[in-house]
C-alpha cells in the first residue's frame, strides 16, 4: 500500500517547482536580454547623415537589453580617443581606410574593436558641374594649376578656384590639404572649410543659378541624389595617387582606370574593445550588421528635404527595420547565440 504524501512534502515540492520556474524564466530572460544592466554611449560626428546608421545600431542594442544613452557628438579624431578610453561605447561611421591614422593614433586594434562591414563601396572625390567640364574639356583636378581654368570656379573675386571642402577635423581634410600641396594647387585653389552642410548648400544654390561649381563629396550621401554624377556633375581624376600619413604609398586607382584621389572605403562599427570583450552579443552584432549604401543615401536625401528632426530620423530607422525584419531578426539571433556560446564556455 502506498503511503500518503504529507502536506509538508507537497508544500516543499510546490516550492521547489516554483523556484525552478523562476530560474527557468530568469534564464530565458538572460538569453533574450544579454545586455541587461549594461550602459552604452553612442558616438557620432556633427554630420546629421550619420544619425540614421547610429540609430539602427542603438535600436538593435536596445532589443538585446542594453541601456542605450543619447548620442554624444564628437568629431572623428576625438571620438576615436573616446572609444579607446571607454568614454564612448561605439561609433557607427568608422571609415576604413580613410580614418586609418585616427584609428592607429588612438591605440588601434588593442583599444578599438572593428570587425565586419556596416556599409560598403563608399566613394569620395572632387566634382565640377558638367556644363563647365564639357565647355572647357576639364577632366582632371590638375588642370586647375592653370589660372584661367581655376578662375572659372572663383566665387569671391580673388582669381582663385573656390573648392567647397571638408569640415575641419574630418579624415577628408587631411587628404585634401595634402593633395593641394602634392598637385601644386596652392596658388590657384582655395580650400573653403566650415560646416559641410552649409558649404554644400551654398554650392547647390550656385548650381541652380547656372554658375560653375567645384566641390568635394562622398557616397553614400544625399548630395549625389541632388547633384547627380553623369547628369549634373562629373567626377574629376587626379594627376596621381597622393595620400598622407600611413597611406602615402597606396595606389588610389580604380579598376576602370579612374583615379579620384581617394581609396574606396568601407564604413564599419568601431567600439571600445574592453566593452566588446565583455559583451560578445554586442561584438557579434557589430560584426554582422550591414546596410546598403543606397539605403543610406536615400534616407539622407529625406533629411535634406526637411525630414531632419530626431523623431523623423527615428521613423526612417523604424521603417527600414520593418522592411528588413527577417534580416534584422537574424542579426539579433546571431548576437544572442554568441552570448549563449560565451556563457556555455565559461561554465
Amino acid at each position: 500500500m502506498t503511503k500518503p504524501i504529507r502536506k509538508s512534502a507537497l508544500k516543499a515540492l510546490a516550492a521547489s517547482a516554483g523556484i525552478a520556474a523562476i530560474l527557468a524564466t530568469g534564464t530565458a530572460f538572460a538569453a533574450d536580454q544579454p545586455g541587461d544592466g549594461v550602459t552604452v554611449v553612442p558616438l557620432k560626428s556633427s554630420l546629421a547623415g550619420e544619425t540614421f546608421q547610429t540609430m539602427l545600431v542603438m535600436k538593435a542594442l536596445e532589443e538585446l537589453g542594453y541601456d542605450v544613452q543619447p548620442i554624444k557628438e564628437l568629431e572623428y579624431a576625438t571620438a576615436y580617443v573616446a572609444l579607446a578610453n571607454g568614454d564612448g561605447t561605439f561609433m557607427a561611421d568608422s571609415w576604413d581606410p580613410l580614418h586609418a591614422d585616427f584609428f592607429k593614433e588612438a591605440g588601434g586594434k588593442d583599444k578599438i574593436y572593428r570587425q565586419g562591414v556596416f556599409s560598403d563601396n563608399a566613394l569620395q572625390g572632387y566634382l565640377i558641374d558638367k556644363k563647365t567640364a564639357e565647355a572647357h574639356d576639364i577632366t582632371n583636378l590638375g588642370q586647375l594649376k592653370d589660372p584661367k581654368i581655376a578662375k572659372l570656379f572663383d566665387t569671391n573675386g580673388d582669381g582663385k578656384a573656390d573648392l567647397a571642402g571638408c569640415t575641419p577635423g574630418w579624415g577628408c581634410e587631411k587628404v585634401i590639404e595634402y593633395q593641394l600641396d602634392a598637385f601644386d594647387l596652392r596658388d590657384t585653389v582655395t580650400h573653403n572649410q566650415g560646416s559641410y552642410s552649409a558649404i554644400i548648400a551654398d554650392t547647390i544654390a550656385r548650381h541652380k543659378e547656372g554658375k560653375p561649381i567645384l566641390y568635394y563629396t562622398w557616397t553614400p550621401y544625399w548630395v549625389s541624389g541632388v547633384l547627380v554624377p553623369g547628369k549634373d556633375v562629373t567626377w574629376l581624376n587626379v594627376p596621381h595617387s597622393a595620400l598622407p600619413g600611413s597611406r602615402k604609398d597606396v595606389d588610389t586607382s580604380l579598376p576602370d582606370g579612374s583615379n579620384y584621389g581617394f581609396q574606396v572605403n568601407q564604413q564599419k562599427i568601431a567600439a571600445n574593445k574592453d566593452f566588446t570583450d565583455s559583451n560578445p552579443a554586442a561584438a557579434k552584432l557589430f560584426a554582422v550588421m550591414k546596410v546598403p549604401a543606397n539605403d543610406i543615401s536615400a534616407e539622407n536625401l529625406l533629411i535634406q528635404k526637411g525630414e531632419d528632426s530626431e523623431e523623423a530620423i527615428e521613423r526612417h530607422a523604424d521603417a527600414w527595420i520593418k522592411g528588413h525584419q527577417d534580416r534584422w531578426n537574424e542579426w539579433l539571433k546571431e548576437a544572442r547565440d554568441a552570448a549563449d556560446g560565451d556563457s556555455a564556455a565559461a561554465n
